[in-house]
């Protein structure tokens, strides 16, 4: 799996961490605004399977912007590691 699908992919579970109130997110919508730190530490074959663990660590409601940490796993070894930025959508329709 190229590189650039596994940051997409995690950037889509952190959209879905996003929605989950009870783990500090919001219901509004927010947006994948970046990656920082991402690194790679092995290949991603065909047959493997891809674990991904996505954490919020900071949300800041003000700026309507979050940080997230997120981990790519096959078995137990790491993959692929980043810090995501979430960006707050706005309503331009109102």
């Amino acid at each position: 799996m190229p590189g650039v699908l596994q940051v997409e992919a995690m950037a889509q579970v952190g959209g879905l961490v996003m929605l989950t109130p009870e783990v500090g997110g919001s219901k509004d919508s927010f947006f994948f605004g970046g990656v920082d730190a991402c690194r790679f530490r092995r290949p991603v074959l065909p047959g493997d399977v891809l674990v991904m663990k996505v954490e919020l660590i900071k949300l800041n409601k003000r700026f309507g912007m979050a940080k997230m940490k997120a981990q790519a796993f096959v078995g137990d070894k790491m993959c692929c590691e980043a810090e995501l930025t979430m960006v707050l959508g706005t309503d331009t329709s109102k």
